[in-house]
């Protein structure tokens, strides 16, 4: 039994239980009944504008609210394209009326700009429509900025976009021989377009509106990408939809009659024009409920999907009906990525928005098909013309919009803060000590609060509009309560910034998430009133036996060969061409094997999707390729010690072949005098940097390392870091061996002429004074300067934590797709070098990439030469580049080591022009026998440095010992010669 001491003390601490969850429960109601009061006060939709406008000065919400109190004149002003005032930059050239149009027009280029004077008699907002033809170009989206008067309006105007028009190359979808249907490949089908200008992010589903002022006015269109014709500019007031009861109304002024007996179905994947080349007919072989459906092989029976997500991407079909008059329209769809948000289309017939009510169309989420009879319980009816019509959709926000501009401000908002705060702190405060954050930062306090009750309010709306709470909304609540717990209990702040980082995070991820709006369509229905829509699932048992049969069949077809299959006793030529990166790259180089190379050559390519850490078992075991593809830097001249690979100097035509490559690219190939392999994606670093945070900070973009030195202390003082390149991960996990040479090293060794060997490349030359010289001044930067050595750049430089370092180029591809909240807000640069005594600075940096070599094995390698020929031609490396783009995105734009080809992908003008700049100061890192020590024990040197405090002179020297060795025991193993 307990005593009575222990029977107290037990009820002690009950009754204080008890209190704190009275309390709790208390401050909890309170709490709720606050926050009620501030979400509930108004009814009415919250000014999403004024609330959004104090995140950055050149917002469009800041705009709006500027001239908020400017009136909307009905006036229309047309301003013909050949009536312009003046170019610079550009050659304008006149087209008369060209490919239908009613008047001439002109030619903008891709760089410069032309202006136009515009006579404005009612100042005020205007909208501005402009007609235009997407003349051949490089196969991207046109992109221009707009000034008004001189002045950029807002941030938006500088990023105009203009689409092209695509459509399937044939009419009918091709099978190989294995009876798989082909993905059509898409080709432009340019006419002229006439848009309102508007958001291209599709944050404002309204067109953009723009103040003139009374008088004479300038507008001027400057090029950031892509060329196109002209014909008119117009000032006006976008038309406003009528209400669907309104429409309805007009139909019975006209006595439209509903038409009867007539049902049609329009597979999706027979779009006939779509806004980008992503938007091709694609497989599913999930349900037997597809149209067409087979068991095992693949079928193009649907449209959209994952690639059908951007705002303002569009898909339309032509509809013949026998009779004009008023019918239902369905929608067949799959909508399995979304859960808690709608995916939402616009809807247009023959080029017009029905009624208002269509704008926003919403598609739920369902793991399996649905049919969605627009209108719903009450289905719209739309009146079609006799003949053929077009049917429209078009990915918009909708209802989200305003809410993902609002937490885009946020995040925004919240950065700023955070920086503020850890200007403070520093990126390692102390839990114990009290920094008065509410009394150095003073604004703090009434940003947390007033973001906390933005976040709260997007949450509520967003759960009033799509009728349900999910995980999309429960991020927006626990950044809120976070921020209102932080008003109440400001002390805590500093120990949890690590969360408050990490929620921010989140928010950007959520604006990602909730921004991709995709859906995929099976068919598309056109039916009377009178009739009844078909199901769009099927049965249990028909499933049952799709999962059985789909079971079954997978043990027979052969998933990893791609097309078409030649056969060993066909009478052409046979290779075979291993490629070690995705589906979708294979795919599309297999279609252009087919339609270009084979009829060409008279050579077949069986082409197989295989992880290329099997290549070196299988040659040994005589299963290899003929060609292998897409292999890192340091497998050729492995291969060649072994002697797998075929040294293509040999070849009469390779003189002319190298010249499409700079020798940087080329020369971790070469080896004992030839050459094995040939570059397909060439990478190097560039300086990125955030430009609103230098300004803030009053500081220069560095242009040399000295300015690298001056700048380090100026970020640390406000609790900022520089990111150099530091870890590298290996060509495979867990092969150490690969590890390359640090980039920030090789980039300061290269601008002083040090290199890695010497001697023919029998001997490491890291023991040259300048390259200890450089070492020294490499390990200082992280032990006199401190500069961390592990961080993400990616999300460090998202939240500013990190406003400039030195990554590979292609982190501009990942910060175009991942980091819409700080689009405008950065640049790249040239990396910084040692002047020269003329001025001049002097760049140099190292590279990475991949290529292509043919096996020793090939039996027939005059073939597979041809074959590498074709592979790195200038125009199949853009038209490869061009259709990866369009197929995945910005983010899958091809780092070429063609350089005609990187020329013809399409880059903005300007940031070609500084890719360019930096490349003519790309070295190659040599690949020698034992070479791989060379980056392995280079970074054990720095880490005996950094972590040890040991003299880089001597740890240095002490690691160049057993690089020496490896690359003696290599040569000896291989037979080749030691000096």
């Amino acid at each position: 039994m307990l005593s009575h001491h222990h029977l107290m003390q037990k009820l002690k601490r009950t009754i204080i239980c008890l209190c704190v969850l009275i309390i709790c429960i208390s401050s909890f109601q309170s709490s709720l009944l606050g926050l009620e009061v501030t979400v509930n006060a108004d009814e009415n939709e919250p000014n999403w504008d004024e609330i959004v406008a104090g995140a950055r000065d050149d917002m469009y919400a800041n705009y709006l609210v500027e001239h908020q109190d400017k009136t909307r004149p009905a006036d229309e002003i047309i301003v013909q394209a050949i009536d312009y005032q003046e170019a610079d930059g550009m050659d304008v050239e006149r087209f008369d009326p060209f490919s239908g149009a009613v008047n001439p027009s002109i030619k903008t280029d891709e760089i410069g700009s032309v202006h136009w004077e515009v006579e404005v008699d009612q100042p005020g907002l205007y909208n501005i429509e402009i007609k235009y033809y997407p003349i051949e170009g490089k196969s991207s989206s046109i992109e221009r900025e707009l000034y008004i008067n001189g002045q950029l309006p807002f941030q938006g105007a500088a990023t105009l976009t203009f689409p092209r028009i695509w459509e399937n190359e044939r009419d009918e979808i091709e099978r190989d021989n294995r009876d798989n249907e082909l993905r059509p490949r898409q080709v432009e089908n340019p006419h002229w377009q006439t848009v309102n200008l508007h958001d291209s992010d599709g944050y404002y589903t309204e067109p953009y509106l723009f103040y003139f002022e009374l008088g004479l006015n300038t507008i001027t269109l400057q090029s950031s990408r892509e060329p196109m014709l002209i014909e008119y500019i117009k000032l006006h007031q976008a038309e406003e939809p009528l209400s669907y009861q309104e429409q309805l109304a007009s139909y019975q002024a006209l006595a439209v009659e509903e038409t009867a007996g007539f049902l049609l179905k329009i597979q999706g994947e027979d779009a006939n024009l779509k806004s980008a080349p992503t938007l091709y007919p694609i497989n599913d072989r999930t349900s037997p409920a597809t149209e067409p459906y087979h068991i095992s092989k693949i079928r193009m029976n649907t449209i959209g999907g994952y690639n059908w997500r951007w705002p303002g991407q569009w898909l339309s079909w032509q509809v013949d009906v026998p009779e004009a008059g008023i019918y239902q329209l369905g929608v067949k769809y799959k909508q399995n990525t979304l859960r808690g948000v709608f995916s939402t289309r616009k809807l247009f017939i023959n080029g017009k928005l029905p009624f208002k009510e269509v704008e926003n169309i919403p598609f739920y989420y369902h793991n399996s098909w649905n049919l969605n009879v627009l209108g719903e319980e009450e289905p719209y009816l739309f009146y079609l013309e006799e003949g053929l019509n077009e049917i429209k959709l078009e990915v918009t926000l909708g209802e989200i919009a305003p809410l993902l501009r609002t937490v885009e401000a946020s995040v925004l908002e919240l950065n700023a803060i955070y920086r503020n705060i850890l200007m403070i702190t520093g990126v390692a405060p102390d839990p114990y000590r009290d920094y008065q954050l509410v009394k150095n930062i003073p604004e703090m306090e009434e940003v947390f609060k007033r973001q906390s009750e933005i976040l709260y309010g997007v949450a509520d709306q967003l759960a009033e509009v799509t009728g349900e709470t999910s995980d999309v909304t429960a991020i927006l609540n626990t950044m809120a309560y976070q921020l209102e717990d932080f008003v109440k209990r400001p002390e805590t702040i500093q120990r949890r910034l690590d969360s408050f980082r990490i929620n921010v995070g989140g928010l950007g991820t959520w604006i990602l998430t909730v921004r991709e709006q995709p859906l995929e369509i099976d068919y598309l229905i056109v039916a009377s009133p009178d009739q009844t829509m078909p199901k769009a699932d099927v049965g249990f048992i028909r499933k049952a036996a799709h999962e059985m049969g789909s079971f079954f069949y997978s043990f027979i077809e052969d998933y990893n060969t791609i097309g078409n299959v030649a056969e060993e006793d066909d009478e052409v030529d046979n290779i075979t061409v291993w490629i070690g990166t995705g589906r979708d790259q294979a795919q599309v180089l297999k279609a252009m094997i087919d339609d270009t190379f084979t009829p060409e050559t008279g050579i077949n390519v069986n082409l197989k999707l295989v992880q290329m850490h099997v290549l070196l078992p299988a040659t040994l075991a005589g299963q290899g390729p003929d060609v292998a593809m897409q292999i890192g830097n340091e497998i050729p001249v492995n291969y060649a010690m072994r002697n797998a690979v075929v040294d293509l100097t040999q070849f009469d035509d390779y003189q002319s072949v190298e010249q499409r490559f700079r020798e940087s690219a080329v020369l971790p190939y070469r080896f004992d005098g030839g050459v094995y392999a040939l570059p397909e994606q060439q990478i190097f670093s560039m300086l990125f940097y955030r430009r609103d945070i230098l300004e803030e900070l009053n500081l220069e973009v560095p242009n040399t390392w000295e300015d690298i030195i001056e700048l380090i202390p100026e970020l640390q003082k406000n609790h900022m870091d520089l990111a150099l390149p530091l870890v590298q991960d290996p060509q495979f996990p867990g092969e150490v061996q690969n590890l390359i040479p640090n980039q920030t090293f090789a980039m300061m060794l290269y601008q002083q002429d040090g290199e890695f060997y010497r001697d023919n490349d029998t001997e490491s030359a890291l023991d040259e004074r300048i390259a200890l010289e450089t070492f020294r001044e490499w390990t200082s930067l992280y032990t006199n300067y401190k500069l961390p050595l592990k961080f993400d750049f990616p999300n460090r430089f998202r939240t500013g934590e990190m406003p400039i370092g030195i990554a590979d180029y292609t982190f501009y591809n990942h910060l175009s797709v991942s980091a819409p909240e700080i689009r405008g807000l950065w640049e790249f640069v040239p990396i910084p070098g040692i002047e020269q005594v003329d001025g001049t600075i002097r760049r140099d940096v190292s590279s990475t990439g991949s290529s292509a070599i043919i096996m020793e094995q090939a039996e027939n390698q005059q073939d597979a030469w041809e074959f590498l020929k074709w592979w790195t031609d200038k125009d199949v490396q853009v038209r490869f580049g061009r259709e990866m783009e369009g197929l995945m995105g910005a983010a899958a734009r091809y780092p070429t080591a063609n350089v005609e080809a990187l020329q013809e992908l399409p880059w903005p003008v300007k940031d070609y022009q500084r890719l360019e700049e930096q490349w003519q100061w790309v070295h190659g890192v040599p690949e020698v026998p034992g070479g791989y020590f060379t980056g392995r024990h280079l970074d054990n040197a720095f880490r005996e440095v950094v972590n040890n405090g040991t003299n880089p002179r001597e740890s240095l020297t002490d690691y160049i010992i057993y690089i020496n060795d490896e690359i003696r025991v290599k040569r000896t193993e291989f037979e080749l010669p030691l000096e």
